[in-house]
């Protein structure tokens, strides 16, 4: 194969049989049960990297359903948020998240720098509760629970807050291990036809584990649920903030 070829097909590895497809990714009836609550924020502080800034010591932990996403199948992750700003304006850094499919791994981590890792999350009605739950290998890691769909909530706003600005922490590393990209992107959830919200009383718990630390953000308190069920693309990003620029 020539020089020529294998940079115009050098989209993801492997270079003959990509892990994933050339997007736009859209995604549809895609459901998320979102609890925000409060923790420590000397720890909130510790994990959240400059120049973003935290004004709460809040943390989104989400469990998403997506049944039906072009490119990536059909799969659910879990993970936190936390509420940030950057150049005054708010949105979303994205901690850690654990998904049960490949592709949008391997393409999350590559495209975006979305810090995933394989886990094994799951996002259900169980009679009147809507229940996220992860697992880790075998063992239990965060559960939460919801009032099924007991009050409706705005279906503008809520549209709204799902288009803010998130950030990620791209990181990938030269052959030696160095850091060859170390950057802040910033993406947008974008085309977004909002399906449904509602709210209701919830709970959650995080257990520690060594390797999917969800619970070194502990909850002191929640805040707010959101149930939400919605089409919508995600969007390719932009760098923000290059850490290795001199």
């Amino acid at each position: 194969m020539s020089p020529d070829r294998v940079r115009k097909n050098a989209f993801a590895m492997p270079l003959t049989s990509p892990a994933f497809p050339i997007g736009p990714y859209r995604f549809f009836d895609r459901e998320f049960l979102i609890i925000t609550y409060r923790t420590d924020p000397d720890r909130l502080r510790e994990v959240v990297p400059e120049p973003l800034q935290i004004n709460e010591p809040l943390v989104h932990y989400e469990f998403i359903r997506m049944r039906d996403s072009t490119g990536f199948g059909d799969y659910t992750e879990s993970g936190q948020v936390i509420p940030v700003t950057f150049e005054g304006k708010p949105g979303g850094y994205t901690l850690a998240m654990y998904l049960d499919d490949h592709p949008p791994i391997a393409g999350g981590r590559e495209l975006w720098g979305f810090p995933k890792k394989l886990a094994f999350p799951k996002l259900e009605t169980h009679l009147d509760t809507l229940m996220g739950t992860l697992d880790y290998g075998s063992m239990r890691v965060a559960t939460g629970t919801m009032g099924y769909k007991h009050k409706d909530l705005d279906i503008v706003e809520q549209s709204n807050r799902l288009a803010a600005p998130n950030y990620l922490l791209k990181i990938i590393p030269h052959v030696d291990g160095s850091p060859r990209i170390c950057e802040l992107v910033r993406y947008y959830l974008t085309d977004i036809v909002m399906k449904g919200a509602w709210t209701g009383p919830a709970a959650l718990q995080l257990t520690p584990h060594a390797l999917a630390p969800v619970a070194d953000l502990p909850v002191l308190e929640i805040v707010e649920a959101r149930h939400l069920i919605a089409d919508l693309t995600l969007g390719l990003g932009e760098v923000v903030h290059d850490y290795l620029a001199r």
